[in-house]
């Protein structure tokens, strides 16, 4: 038998390649013989970096950065096996969590240090990004990313505005004669699952400015800023950015990649599927069962994690598909109209959830080593 194996990372447990050896490894008690080919996933969120550089063979690199409040740190980001394409998680350098819950304010918070990472990676001569924007702790349009790469964005007196928020409603001009001339090459692809435009009650501002520490008076402030930044980059660009879907991600980074950096915005399970070559990896090799998983499967599932991207492939390719999680709870009946075969929780009596994340690898192995005996069974 040969089994694709392509979980996602168990959250706070483990990580999608140990996940996917726990699972080889249940596999090859029951059939030495069978081919198993692993392939880490992600659906752009939490964990896409790590899981795609172990996809690849790739690195993990540290750099120079700053946090949400401009206070200097080291952060990592990911480089592709091949040495082509930086994947860089905005939550590392710009995130919510990287904060305390008194320190959180978006007038005050900038994406400055998810640019630095993008600078970083375009002097090692990097020309093709993915940019994961969820987790964020800002509200600055991406102005501070796009800061840190050279552009400038000038008040009223052709000075340069400061970082964070509050300064967006003072910007007049925009100059982007002093970016970086390796941008020049560079082509940006981000995960962005969110449908929200960048301004109004269903904005970046309005849906996810509360959470990031934003009163009712901050988020209109908010808005009005953005969409009169969004008015100056009509007027000089003439590209309206205003509605366009997703532009509301990370505080509206994704509208200003998209109007600054010519990024295409996807959604994160199809950009890591492009990426890693699945549909490729589908019709060339003929695999007899595909084995996912992740740490929560659910009603919640089917709308766009990395069990619902694999079971449209798997049934797309006619390839029967087995999904694990750490809980199975909920009506499936979208999954299952999705192509999934099955779906099985890994515990294997009471236990709390502690208990469950202490011990998932051991888990996986169980449960897939008890599914694989079924199907030898099966298969006799």
């Amino acid at each position: 038998m040969k089994v694709l194996i392509a979980p996602d990372s168990f959250k706070g447990s483990s990580d999608a390649l140990t996940v996917a050896h726990a699972m080889q490894n249940g596999i090859l008690k029951v059939d030495s013989k069978s081919e198993t080919v692993i392939l880490p996933m992600a659906d752009g969120g939490e964990g896409t970096m790590i899981n795609l550089v172990q996809a690849t063979n790739g690195t993990v690199v540290t750099a120079n950065s700053v946090d949400p409040l401009g206070r200097q740190m080291e952060s990592k980001y990911g480089i592709s096996g091949d040495g082509k394409t930086a994947i860089i998680e905005l939550a590392t350098s710009s995130g919510i969590d990287l904060l305390n819950a008194e320190e959180l304010n978006p007038l005050k918070t900038t994406t400055y240090g998810t640019g630095m990472l993008i600078k970083d990676a375009l002097e090692r001569n990097i020309k093709h990004f993915i940019i994961c924007l969820g987790g964020s702790a800002t509200n600055d349009a991406g102005v501070g990313l796009l800061q840190a790469l050279g552009f400038r964005f000038l008040d009223k007196n052709g000075l340069d505005i400061n970082l964070g928020g509050q300064y967006i409603k003072d910007i007049v001009t925009i100059d982007d004669s002093n970016v970086m001339s390796l941008m020049k090459e560079a082509n940006f692809e981000i995960a962005c699952d969110v449908t929200n435009p960048l301004i109004g009650t269903n904005g970046a501002s309005y849906i996810f400015g509360p959470q990031k520490g934003a009163s009712v008076e901050v988020v209109k402030i908010l808005d009005n800023a953005i969409e009169q930044f969004a008015n100056i980059i009509e007027q000089q660009k003439n590209l309206s950015i205003h509605q366009i879907e997703g532009a509301g991600a990370a505080g509206g980074t994704a509208g200003s990649m998209f109007a600054f950096l010519n990024a295409n915005l996807k959604r994160g399970i199809e950009l890591v599927i492009d990426f890693v070559e699945l549909n490729e990896m589908l019709k060339q090799e003929n695999f007899d069962l595909i084995i996912t998983g992740e740490g929560k499967i659910d009603g919640q599932t089917a709308g766009g994690k990395v069990i619902s991207g694999m079971c449209q492939k798997a049934h797309e390719y006619g390839i029967p598909i087995i999904a694990l999680g750490g809980s199975v709870e909920g009506n499936l009946s979208e999954l299952y109209n999705q192509g999934l075969t099955a779906a099985y929780s890994i515990t294997n009596g009471p236990m709390n959830l502690e208990e469950a994340m202490q011990n998932s690898s051991c888990l996986i192995e169980q449960q897939t080593e008890q599914i694989f005996r079924t199907i030898k069974m099966i298969n006799k």
